[in-house]
């Protein structure tokens, strides 16, 4: 028959003071004679320590640069292209001739680079240097404001078109729509109509380039859409912008910085090409424009193709570097 233990204990009884016990083997009846507080001792709960114990010092952001700065080759083509783009604005202080005041001069057309002349003249007799700097500028500005627009547009176009499925319809339609007329269409007719303006020109781009954005991000959001945490987030009512937001937009990052590096040297091919086609405004001189205005001369004058080229060249190969690279550092799978 089993004796049941009473462990009610009634601490009044307990002997609390403290005692001095000889080091040695602890007997069983020595251990009973052992005050409480020698035996036992409360646990405390503190908060904040348990709110510690789950503690991350985890930065995305802070992981995403440390990443980059380990591959040198990207880093430095990132500091290159902010130096030539910098080097646009210092180009005019130090030059002799001011780009938006340039003379005519028959005398000095097709002068080779010379002290005066640091790039030479062109079949006007301008100064070379002026406008190849200044067109830069104009460039690299067009380029990357007509990128960053499509990019945002696209992205959110693209969120909303691969989650929300009563809106796959519309925009797969919008998309078929427009995107089997060739955009050069598009833009030969808004430049007749509207006008060739860089600014307006700018903007007609990122009207027509986010459809490929969009269909990329929208075929990566059938991916995650389904998901456990995303059918979690709305089983208890997150907000449609929120999942997008939280859930969803931090797995895209890579492949959207990825795609906003390589349409930045895609932008001035374009913008080169609609110089070409004279749909471009040439009073703003563009490095598609001097392109353009070089080709009848290259085979006599080279100097006249090789700078703007050689810039062209330069600004594409920085940004499929350094580009390529902070996209892997963007993705998460990467981090530690």
């Amino acid at each position: 028959m089993k004796k049941v233990v009473n462990m009610n204990v009634d601490r009044s009884a307990v002997d609390t003071t403290e005692h001095k016990y000889h080091r040695g083997r602890v007997h069983v009846h020595s251990r009973a004679q052992m005050p409480e507080k020698q035996l036992f001792s409360f646990a405390e709960y503190h908060a904040a320590e348990a709110e510690r114990i789950g503690y991350s010092k985890y930065s995305y952001w802070n992981s995403v640069w440390k990443n980059f700065f380990k591959k040198k080759s990207a880093v430095c083509m990132m500091i290159l292209f902010v130096v030539l783009f910098a080097f646009t604005f210092i180009a005019p202080e130090i030059s002799q001739f001011d780009a938006n005041n340039l003379r005519i001069d028959n005398d000095l057309a097709f002068q080779s680079p010379n002290s005066t002349f640091w790039f030479g003249t062109d079949n006007l007799g301008r100064d070379y240097w002026s406008q190849v700097w200044s067109a830069t500028r104009t460039s690299i500005i067009l380029s990357v404001s007509v990128s960053l627009g499509q990019i945002i547009v696209g992205t959110i176009i693209g969120l909303v078109w691969g989650y929300v499925r009563k809106l796959d319809r519309f925009f797969t339609e919008l998309y078929n729509f427009m995107d089997n007329v060739p955009t050069i269409i598009y833009m030969t007719l808004i430049a007749l109509m509207i006008g060739q303006s860089v600014l307006i020109m700018g903007i007609a781009m990122v009207a027509f380039y986010w459809l490929g954005t969009a269909r990329n991000v929208r075929n990566l959001v059938f991916m995650y859409r389904d998901r456990e945490y995303n059918l979690a987030s709305r089983c208890l009512g997150t907000g449609l912008w929120r999942i997008l937001a939280r859930n969803i937009f931090p797995y895209l990052i890579s492949v959207i910085v990825l795609r906003l590096a390589l349409s930045i040297p895609g932008i001035i091919a374009y913008e080169t090409t609609l110089s070409y086609l004279g749909l471009l405004d040439v009073s703003t001189p563009s490095l598609g424009i001097l392109l353009r205005n070089s080709r009848s001369f290259f085979l006599n004058y080279p100097h006249l193709l090789i700078f703007p080229a050689s810039i062209v060249s330069l600004i594409t190969i920085t940004f499929y570097l350094a580009g390529n690279a902070f996209s892997d550092a963007c993705d998460p799978r990467n981090h530690v």
